[in-house]
């Protein structure tokens, strides 16, 4: 193994500057996109209450979508960074080829699947009309952008496989430009477009997955990157290759489910405390997803990290490394939520300029901050977790987590009516949760020797 590792150019150290190195770029290409996020949010907090909360909803929901195709690619990403690990190249050639048809067969199963399920979701749980018929109507445009999404995760994982991370921020950067631009011409109806308002964000969206996907894959070819990965000796759908690549996924897959699916959970039962709740608790989301940027992606530094580490035979390293990730980790925390504690006022205000709404939000917003530093913990620590292989125990630990996090928000929110702060402290029972299952998992030892 020794010698395979010291020609192998796909092998990381994890030093700091190292660690830095691949996660900058990947930081930057989840910012790009929370800020179009952003964008939506502000271009929809002008239209309406109704608007700004039920794009909670549907967001959420589009969300639990994402993270299952996010899900069935970092299955390949564990797998496309061990092979990187022992320097396999055709092997990673051949998890991203199969990879991209698995992607595009399961993309169009679930199309079809939230076809037929939105309507009677939404028609069980949500208890206004209005609510319903936007949600609907915003999905069934949404959905069509799902092929171009879970191909473009599945090539993204590749690059940062593959040590190549800084790509990711040319995808980013014109899926953001393209969904401002037609977020802001189909929304109001400019330059003789019709003013389609709310389905004018999902149609926007689509279209900006459309050129994230075209991109990504001009990027590949571009480089021309399948001169060291021979993608073309592999186009015959393996169907062994696969069922390894789920025995991998599926538990991410379920896992995502649940941990997005509580969220969804959580938002509906905001929906029945009112509108300012609901309008409240989109902007919160939207400021969550900016504030975890810097966290989620050294949280997936460090699950390529250790898989690659693991593959080049270094288990010894592994916890070193995850406590590394995590000291980066905090420091960006702490930094960024004590720049949101004091100006949170300013903060909120850019996304409505409904004085109430802003006052309204501001303990809610508090809450959250604090629970950030927790979860720059627990992410790097869980993805620690997901890098080890044994993706049976992240599922496992999700469960339990997000049977902790709905325990309290149905006592909280549902029995209890609570302020909607104390309905935001649902973030500490799940980041608490996960950091402390997740590191007794690391320390007991048993990922070591897990084959994938």
């Amino acid at each position: 193994m020794s010698s395979i590792n010291t020609s192998n150019t796909l092998g990381v150290s994890a030093t700091n500057s190292q660690i830095i190195k691949l996660a900058a770029p990947i930081s930057l290409a989840l910012l790009i996109p929370q800020l179009s996020f952003f964008t939506n949010t502000v271009f929809l907090g002008r239209l309406g209450q109704r608007e700004l909360g039920v794009n909670g909803i549907t967001g959420v929901f589009y969300l639990i979508l994402s993270m299952i195709g996010y899900g069935l690619s970092s299955g390949m990403q564990i797998q496309m960074a061990r092979r990187a690990g022992e320097g396999d190249k055709k092997g990673l050639a051949q998890i991203l080829t199969n990879g991209a048809m698995l992607s595009v067969m399961f993309s169009l199963g679930m199309m079809l699947i939230t076809l037929w399920f939105v309507p009677l979701l939404f028609g069980y749980t949500l208890h206004d009309s209005n609510d319903f018929s936007l949600s609907v109507g915003f999905v069934y445009i949404r959905v069509w952008g799902l092929p171009f999404l879970m191909i473009t995760q599945l090539l993204c994982s590749f690059f940062i496989s593959v040590g190549r991370s800084r790509l990711l921020i040319w995808g980013s950067l014109v899926a953001t430009i393209v969904n401002v631009l037609f977020d802001y011409l189909l929304i109001f109806g400019k330059f003789g477009l019709p003013a389609l308002g709310f389905k004018g964000a999902a149609v926007a969206s689509v279209i900006a997955e459309i050129f994230y996907c075209a991109t990504m894959v001009a990027i590949f070819f571009g480089q021309k990157l399948y001169g060291d990965f021979p993608v073309f000796n592999f186009r015959r759908f393996d169907t062994e290759l696969s069922q390894r690549t789920l025995t991998v996924a599926t538990p991410l897959i379920v896992q995502f489910m649940f941990s997005i699916g509580g969220w969804l959970i959580f938002f509906i039962f905001i929906e029945h405390l009112g509108p300012q709740s609901l309008a409240a608790s989109q902007v919160l989301r939207n400021i969550f997803g900016i504030v975890g940027v810097g966290t989620w992606a050294l949280a997936t530094a460090c699950n390529t990290m250790v898989s690659n580490i693991i593959g080049q035979g270094r288990r010894r390293d592994v916890t070193k490394i995850i406590m590394k990730i995590c000291k980066l980790s905090l420091l960006y925390a702490i930094v960024i939520c004590g720049m949101l504690l004091l100006f949170s006022r300013e903060f909120l205000s850019i996304y409505s300029d409904d004085v109430a709404l802003v006052s309204f939000a501001i303990p809610s917003l508090r809450v959250i901050v604090l629970a950030t530093l927790i979860m720059s913990l627990s992410t790097v620590v869980f993805n620690g977790v997901v890098g080890t292989g044994n993706t049976l125990v992240n599922l496992t630990i999700e469960i339990s987590c997000v049977g902790s996090y709905l325990i309290y928000c149905y006592y909280v929110i549902r029995v209890r009516h609570s302020p909607l702060y104390l309905c935001w402290g649902s973030e500490f029972i799940y980041w608490t949760t996960l950091l402390i299952a997740s590191g007794l998992y690391l320390k007991s030892g048993k990922w070591k020797g897990k084959e994938i």
